[in-house]
């Protein structure tokens, strides 16, 4: 007999993902960015210039993937985008000041997260921690 879906982490997993972003969804909408935007624009916090590649990397995506959001974050004054002088088949990716006060805005998220969860900061941290430790085992 097969496992109830409730007792399939790949299940709980998936739908805690959705939950997530139906939570998030008229926050980024009000800030005109998709949640891919978001995550690049976070990439970026972390590593201003990165590559689409690395941005890619980063994201556990396909370099494909992460080129439609990228080119939408520019067309928006979000982001610009060069060619890498060393390597012209690399593309750096660069917060402008309104991606960086966007990114700012962002925080919001976060906030919400941590207010609609019911946990604690150190219960939100150890689970994040333990759900990444899952993720590195299932990549090795």
């Amino acid at each position: 007999m097969p496992i109830p879906l409730d007792d399939q982490i790949c299940f709980t997993l998936y739908a805690t993902s959705m939950a997530i972003n139906r939570t998030y969804k008229p926050m980024l909408d009000a800030m005109g960015i998709t949640y891919p935007q978001y995550l690049v624009l976070s990439v970026l916090g972390e590593n201003d210039g990165a590559t689409v590649g690395a941005i890619a990397q980063r994201l556990f995506l396909e370099s494909s993937t992460v080129t439609p959001p990228v080119k939408r974050l520019e067309q928006a004054g979000l982001v610009t985008r060069q060619r890498s002088a060393e390597d012209e088949r690399q593309v750096q990716v660069r917060l402008t000041d309104a991606g960086r006060a966007l990114l700012t805005e962002c925080d919001c998220l976060g906030q919400t997260m941590f207010a609609r969860s019911g946990m604690t900061a150190e219960q939100l941290d150890d689970l994040n921690h333990r759900v990444q430790g899952l993720r590195a085992k299932l990549v090795e």
